[in-house]
């Protein structure tokens, strides 16, 4: 009988895939990259033929499952050291609400329709528009939204955003509020930083000052 074959297959290849994806890393399902999204259908569907089809080699199963995780690995460690690469594999974050105005044109970019933002603003809990002073679209699909201050009806124009990332100025950022990487050079000097380099990470916190994290600090 081969239903011994199977469920034995069924075993084996359960925990290849378990080794797979524990070596993949830990992401929560809705926030896979294209690439891993990818990779995990391929290895389903390998998975499935080989138990499915039992004439079939389980070498011939095993060998493109951990070329495909291997595949994975060296993006994951290639976008790592470039930001290039890192916004090709995972894109990047796009800011549809920016201080209250909806950015129609980003919105069309993205193949955003008013009805998924509505349905994801509904999700986080928001009942209106208006009440949302940035909504920012993730590169795993998810819509963070950070509502404006509850009561004032003011808005904060402050988005949390990274001005330094793993040693590099992020200009873009730094031109949403109106900054030069001159200024934000100056401003690290007065606290000590001399050397972006060394900074993992640093961005304005809301009262103006900076969070600051130095590469390897302990």
């Amino acid at each position: 009988m081969e239903y011994p074959t199977i469920i034995l297959r069924t075993i084996l290849i359960y925990f290849i895939i378990l080794l797979v994806l524990r070596i993949m890393g830990k992401r929560e399902i809705g926030q896979l990259s294209v690439l891993d999204f990818v990779v995990s259908i391929m290895i389903a569907e390998l998975a499935v033929i080989s138990i499915e089809n039992i004439q079939v080699s389980m070498m011939n199963t095993i060998i493109p499952i951990v070329v495909l995780s291997l595949i994975q690995i060296v993006f994951a460690y290639v976008s790592l050291k470039s930001k290039t690469m890192r916004r090709l594999v995972d894109g990047k974050p796009t800011v549809l609400i920016s201080q209250g105005k909806i950015d129609e044109r980003e919105m069309r970019k993205q193949r955003y329709n008013f009805d998924d933002l509505l349905i994801q603003l509904r999700q986080s809990n928001v009942r209106d528009i208006s009440d949302v002073e940035f909504a920012i679209l993730e590169p795993s699909g998810k819509l963070s939204v950070i509502e404006k201050r509850p009561f004032s009806g003011k808005s904060s124009s402050y988005l949390p955003l990274p001005l330094i990332l793993d040693g590099k100025v992020q200009e873009k950022h730094l031109e949403k509020i109106n900054k030069t990487s001159l200024w934000l050079r100056q401003q690290l000097r007065k606290l000590g930083y001399r050397d972006i380099k060394k900074i993992s990470y640093c961005a304005i916190k809301e009262d103006g000052t900076f969070f600051i994290d130095i590469k390897d600090e302990k």
